[in-house]
């Protein structure tokens, strides 16, 4: 065999090595991206069937306290109905918005707060966000990783290649995130 045909066919076998790891990594990172997705999903979904319970609870003793009630409802519902990363983050956020109102609410209620099962489903319903919350936060990481080598070369064009898309990130809302990022006013 000749010299320039033994060169060509390593780097041509190397090119095929490092493609195929290359693919196989994306593949990967795609996989540990839908499955950092579901986890969130899985936290969701116990929030979600929490929450009539929570409110069934608090109807007991709120009873004119009707419309909060039923916004808390209406965001629960909507926020299981939400399709996709940006729909789903808008959804839970007006959902995470209508149970600080119902919250509130019940500090006017000192039997509510003394209620053994409102006790048990707000201790239950806080434990869930802070999973909901490392969960989203594992998503992102998840997310950014997986960006991060889609954009990178060469798997940037092996990807375009094979379809593989960038991932929207699990975003707090606009409103919501700037009241986070300001610094706590303490005053005495």
């Amino acid at each position: 065999m000749e010299p320039w045909l033994i060169i060509t066919l390593i780097v041509a076998g190397v090119v095929v090595v490092a493609a195929i790891f290359i693919y196989n990594n994306l593949v990967n990172k795609k996989v540990e991206t839908e499955n950092s997705w579901s986890q969130i999903d899985v936290q969701l979904k116990r929030r979600h069937d929490l929450i009539p319970n929570l409110v069934e609870t608090v109807k007991g003793y709120a009873t004119h306290e009707r419309e909060t009630l039923e916004k808390v409802i209406q965001a629960r519902n909507a926020a299981v109905n939400a399709h996709g990363v940006a729909e789903q983050a808008q959804a839970e956020n007006a959902l995470t918005g209508t149970l600080k109102t119902l919250f509130a609410v019940t500090e006017a209620y000192p039997d509510l707060k003394a209620n053994e099962n409102f006790k048990g489903l707000q201790e239950e319903l806080t434990a869930t966000e802070n999973r909901i919350s490392f969960a989203r936060q594992h998503y992102n990481d998840v997310v950014g990783q997986y960006n991060a080598t889609l954009m990178r070369f060469p798997a940037n064009i092996l990807g375009n290649m094979f379809g593989f898309r960038q991932v929207e990130f699990f975003q707090l809302d606009p409103a919501e995130a700037a009241a986070v990022r300001q610094a706590p006013q303490v005053k005495f």
